[in-house]
């Protein structure tokens, strides 16, 4: 007996492709009727759109062979680099994540502790304490600082950090833009049309990269030096080998994009429910001041639940495979949607509500809370996110009281990632 497909969204290609772009979330809401397991077609390859937390386990426990998370995430290449632990599959992925590891170790975290806070820190001073600011341009700022200082270990002052600082920035700002991954979802992402959109701001960063890398390489204090780059300039796998400059420049960068973009937005995130949320930005003050940690956790981890900035999972279909009853033939998608799961009623009662205590003696569940999706390819960088969210809220709580200004934000997309659409705008309480 042949085995079905899953159900369609019937709208021309097209029209799915900008709705898509508009808005990630509202696209899949809109589908969501379908079923636990649907099918949308807005780019090159059909998306297998999965919801249900079972499924998403048979999807996160699948053979790499069978599901390839790297050619899913094809569409970053352009600007990643062919060499980036998202771009690259099976043995070779393997091979980046044992070098990139040993970087995000529990002891490595303790040290940059100390400069997180310090960039924290000097970053709420300059929030205005007499009028309303957008949260967002000033986690985006913290967390620049901690790529430039703790991934690259440039020094906070000089020329060096100033024009790194610069092209990240403009790098950023034109993935940023609204339809930015409508053409390479259309035509691809090594296609010359997407290649010339990247290569003003691409070009010119990946020429310092290169340079900083080669200067690095010849540091006297190289072995002893505890920022990233250093750390993979050493690493060897399990044959000796070192990494090349480019592998070293697409991981840097993958580290830039992945670690930037999705931290100051979901920074963002946290203090614009706060302050939509009664009591609650009170609440995070007296338990900062009370050295209640649980409590700022509960804060992520309800934050990144109910706005997660990442929406999917991608995996592309290397082997036939069957999934929650459905068959999936290669270059099919088949996409865990965060967003969705996230919000189902029978795994969180109340799913739309902003609740923190929901999580009080409560651990995440594996299938049911995927903010940094699963399985063997699960975010290398989550512990060094949640740890740099919970130190730049402790910062700013201790600064004061925030409260809200206007209504309740949309959420608008940016690149990848799904951000406030004014940016958390906010204003010290008097």
């Amino acid at each position: 007996m042949p085995v079905p497909s899953p159900p369609t969204l019937r709208q021309p290609r097209l029209v799915q492709g900008v709705r898509f772009a508009r808005s990630q979330k509202r696209f899949f809401e809109k589908a969501a009727h379908l079923g636990d397991v649907f099918q949308v077609n807005f780019q090159r390859r059909r998306w297998n759109m999965v919801t249900h937390p079972d499924a998403i386990k048979e999807v996160f426990t699948a053979s790499p062979e069978a599901l390839h998370a790297g050619k899913g995430n094809d569409i970053l290449a352009t600007a990643l680099g062919e060499h980036s632990v998202l771009i690259l599959d099976e043995d070779e992925h393997m091979r980046q994540r044992k070098l990139l590891l040993p970087s995000f170790h529990g002891e490595r975290l303790e040290a940059q502790a100390a400069t997180i806070q310090r960039i924290a820190e000097r970053e709420v001073e300059r929030m205005p304490r007499d009028g309303s600011f957008a949260m967002r341009d000033h986690s985006q700022a913290i967390a620049l600082e901690v790529i430039l200082e703790i991934v690259l270990g440039t020094e906070a002052t000089g020329t060096e950090h100033d024009v790194l600082s610069s092209q990240a920035k403009a790098m950023l700002d034109r993935m940023g833009r609204p339809f930015s991954l409508l053409l390479p979802g259309l035509l691809g992402p090594r296609h010359r049309l997407v290649k010339r959109m990247h290569r003003p701001v691409v070009d010119p960063f990946d020429e310092s990269l290169f340079r900083l890398i080669a200067e690095r390489r010849l540091a006297p204090d190289l072995e002893e030096r505890n920022d990233i780059l250093s750390m993979l300039l050493t690493a060897r796998d399990e044959e000796g080998r070192p990494m090349t400059d480019r592998e070293v420049r697409d991981e840097l960068v993958t580290l830039i994009v992945a670690g930037h973009e999705t931290t100051a937005t979901a920074l963002a995130w946290v203090f614009e429910r706060l302050a939509h949320t009664e009591g609650s930005t009170e609440a995070l003050h007296q338990a900062v001041a009370d050295g209640d940690d649980e409590y700022v956790t509960t804060v992520v981890q309800e934050t990144l639940r109910l706005r997660p900035v990442l929406d999917v999972v991608v995996r592309q279909v290397n082997r036939p495979v069957e999934i929650a009853g459905y068959s999936f033939q290669p270059e099919e998608m088949v996409v865990p949607c965060i967003h969705l799961v996230h919000r189902r009623e029978d795994v969180y009662p109340d799913p739309l509500e902003f609740r923190p205590s929901r999580w009080k003696d409560t651990k995440p569940g594996t299938y049911t809370w995927i903010p940094f999706g699963g399985g063997v390819r699960r975010c290398i960088g989550a512990s060094f996110a949640m740890a740099e969210m919970e130190i730049v809220m402790k910062a700013v709580a201790r600064a004061g009281v925030l409260e809200p200004v206007g209504e309740d934000e949309r959420e608008v997309q940016r690149f990848i990632t799904s951000s406030p659409s004014r940016g958390g705008e906010l204003r010290f309480a008097i």
